[in-house]
């Protein structure tokens, strides 16, 4: 690669950078107000804790939080580690897509996906609740991008809708609850966007990650048997995965089965 090549590459994943922490920061506004039938645009940010409007220079992405130590400048409260979390999550959500797709269709398509997923994990972690029109939200774009730029088949789609809907419902009449409805309608949504057989990857990838993390918590005493166990990151991230070497993951199966 020639000097002026690699300039305009790293360019562009600085701009994706920067493009990312604005949008995450968006997102965080998404994830406080949504839940609570905020508007999303009015009244501006303000601190939690004494509700001092907050400056252009304490909302800059991740920069602003170093600066004030994770504190607000007005009366100190100590500000949650989530907001620059979700910037740097978004951030890297756009170079991580763009690096597998380019500036194709398809960034546009799995960068909202992905961004909307980040959304409602947090929602998730925070509530404890899968918005259902955040769902709906995601199974109409999904559907768009079905009928307009396909990338596999509709019958792929709709085996992965029953799936791995169908798969989560059975779960959450054998354990009596101990599956959510906003988790059943997100794996379905998750399965009609991977399609099959991808959707199975997502199913146990999901199982194992949930299954790892919540053995760890309770290792630590953060967690109890008994305690609920939000199962949206788990597929999020599961999803993640899938898009992008799930293929490779199903042939390693396959091959070694």
């Amino acid at each position: 690669m020639n000097a002026p090549f690699l300039l305009m590459h790293l360019l562009t994943y600085l701009f994706l950078v920067l493009i990312g922490l604005i949008i995450g920061s968006f997102l965080n506004v998404v994830i406080s107000r949504y839940p609570r039938g905020e508007s999303l645009l009015l009244p501006p940010s303000q601190c939690v804790q004494c509700n001092k409007v907050l400056q252009a220079y304490d909302l800059i992405p991740i920069f602003s939080f170093i600066c004030l130590k994770g504190r607000c400048r007005h009366c100190g409260v100590t500000i949650s580690w989530r907001y620059p979390l979700v910037e740097f999550l978004t951030a890297l959500i756009l170079i991580n897509t763009y690096f597998y797709h380019g500036l194709s269709l398809l960034f546009f398509k799995y960068v909202f996906i992905l961004c909307l997923l980040l959304v409602i994990s947090f929602i998730d972690l925070n509530k404890g609740i899968i918005p259902n029109r955040l769902v709906l939200f995601l199974f109409l774009w999904s559907v768009a991008w079905q009928v307009f730029y396909p990338t596999i088949s509709l019958a792929a789609a709709g085996i992965g809708l029953l799936a791995g809907g169908g798969l989560f419902y059975l779960i959450a009449v054998l354990s009596k609850g101990g599956m959510g409805g906003g988790d059943i309608k997100l794996m379905a949504v998750l399965g009609f966007a991977v399609g099959w057989p991808l959707v199975l990857i997502l199913f146990l990838l999901s199982f194992l990650l949930g299954a790892a993390i919540g053995l760890a918590l309770m290792l630590i005493g953060k967690k109890t048997r008994r305690d609920p166990l939000p199962f949206g990151p788990f597929l999020s991230l599961s999803f993640f995965i899938s898009v992008i070497w799930g293929l490779q993951i199903w042939d390693w199966y396959m091959l070694y089965l």
